[in-house]
């Protein structure tokens, strides 16, 4: 259940849309002014490229959703499980999710669709890992799961039925995740151009460092717990 998420999820999820926020925005202003954080749109598009028999742009949307797609295999490959839990190998996807960000810089500076893929690819990544806490929903690339939740909280408030307000937390928290990061990335991206790419990279590389120190304290701890129950 989600009351029984515990900090560190509540503290990731906030800072994992943050970064979402940073690369979609960027994305959005970029020279293809294109969401990569999600796949509506880009289906959208795909189908419309296909109705128009716009081959190269058909080719290119798939493209799009297909490293989207491989960053999920990714995490499933990675972390082997789809419910969040301390001591899975989250570290490491992290650390990859970065380097697929700091890649797509350089590539998007040449006006490559490659630089896209990559990021497209590390929120794919990014999405999958987090997917799921004890049955209750976490995404952190995309707000309308959230704001569908908003909606029905809204709707049983005014029914005067109950509602769960640790979900509705959560929702405010990945939304207003989000929304800085769309702030930021559009400010970053306004003075850095693609460069940046480099803080979400940079962030996600912090957090992988920062959960590395935080599930070592977990584990000294619990040795000495169980060091002190056996006794001298």
């Amino acid at each position: 259940m989600i009351s029984k998420m515990p900090r560190w999820i509540w503290a990731g999820a906030w800072a994992l849309a943050f970064v979402a926020g940073i690369v979609n925005a960027v994305g959005l202003l970029g020279f293809h002014h294109q969401a990569v954080t999600h796949l509506t749109g880009t289906t959208s598009l795909l189908a419309a490229a296909l109705a128009a028999l716009d081959w190269p742009g058909a080719l290119h949307f798939a493209a799009t959703i297909g490293a989207f797609v491989s960053g999920t295999v990714l995490s499933g490959f990675i972390i082997q499980d789809s419910t969040l839990q301390l001591g899975r190998r989250y570290g490491v996807a992290l650390l990859l999710e970065s380097l697929l960000l700091c890649a797509a810089v350089p590539l998007l500076k040449r006006n490559s669709l490659l630089g896209l893929y990559s990021a497209s690819c590390a929120c794919g990544l990014q999405n999958a890992m987090v997917s799921t806490y004890s049955g209750a929903v976490v995404r952190t690339t995309h707000l309308s799961g959230m704001f569908t939740d908003l909606g029905i909280f809204l709707g049983h408030w005014l029914r005067r039925l109950p509602v769960d307000t640790r979900r509705l937390r959560l929702c405010f928290l990945v939304i207003s995740g989000f929304l800085c990061g769309g702030v930021a990335g559009a400010v970053a991206y306004d003075r850095l151009g693609y460069s940046a790419l480099f803080l979400p990279g940079g962030l996600t590389a912090v957090t992988a460092v920062a959960y590395g120190a935080y599930r070592l304290r977990k584990r000294r701890s619990a040795r000495a717990s169980t060091q002190k129950a056996k006794g001298p």
